[in-house]
């Protein structure tokens, strides 16, 4: 995978072993890219460091987007019910993937889970969130209740009280 292999190796180095891998010529990712082929030339050759769009485009035609899922944190109950499991975003799908916990811990520890098993984002609890944010590369999204959600919620606790 290049997105990853780029980080253990140097950039050209990951790059052509990516292309020779898909057996694939500079021209042909020129032309999948946009990215015009002397630019490609001397990024395959070491004369030039990509910026990172172009790192961005390459990675995005070099690495299917059908893995490309979503993780939701989330108790057990929440994910069972969820009826989601994929949504469609100008033309790209993302799968829908549950992460269950019950506790702050097993929450981080789904987030970096999630994200090393390629996460393109992370939806959790809002009080997570702001934590979450901190420790992954990818944007976080908030669960956040309706208020009849909270009100049922009130409700139970006040019959307890009772």
């Amino acid at each position: 995978m290049l997105s990853k292999r780029i980080f253990e190796t140097d950039f050209t180095t990951a790059l052509n072993e990516e292309l020779e891998r898909k057996n694939m010529n500079v021209r042909e990712l020129a032309d999948l890219t946009g990215i015009p082929t002397s630019t490609l030339y001397k990024v395959t050759l070491g004369e030039r460091d990509p910026r990172l769009s172009t790192v961005k485009k390459i990675v995005a035609v070099l690495e299917p987007e059908k893995n490309r899922f979503i993780a939701i944190i989330a108790a057990k109950f929440l994910l069972d019910s969820l009826e989601i499991r994929e949504v469609d975003f100008q033309g790209k799908k993302f799968g829908i993937r549950g992460y269950s916990a019950n506790s702050l811990e097993e929450c981080i520890i789904a987030a970096a889970r999630a994200e090393k098993d390629g996460a393109s984002g992370i939806i959790c609890a809002p009080i997570l969130a702001s934590i979450v944010e901190k420790i992954v590369d990818v944007p976080v999204g908030m669960l956040r209740p309706e208020l009849s959600v909270v009100s049922e919620a009130i409700n139970a606790v006040v019959k307890r009280i009772g």
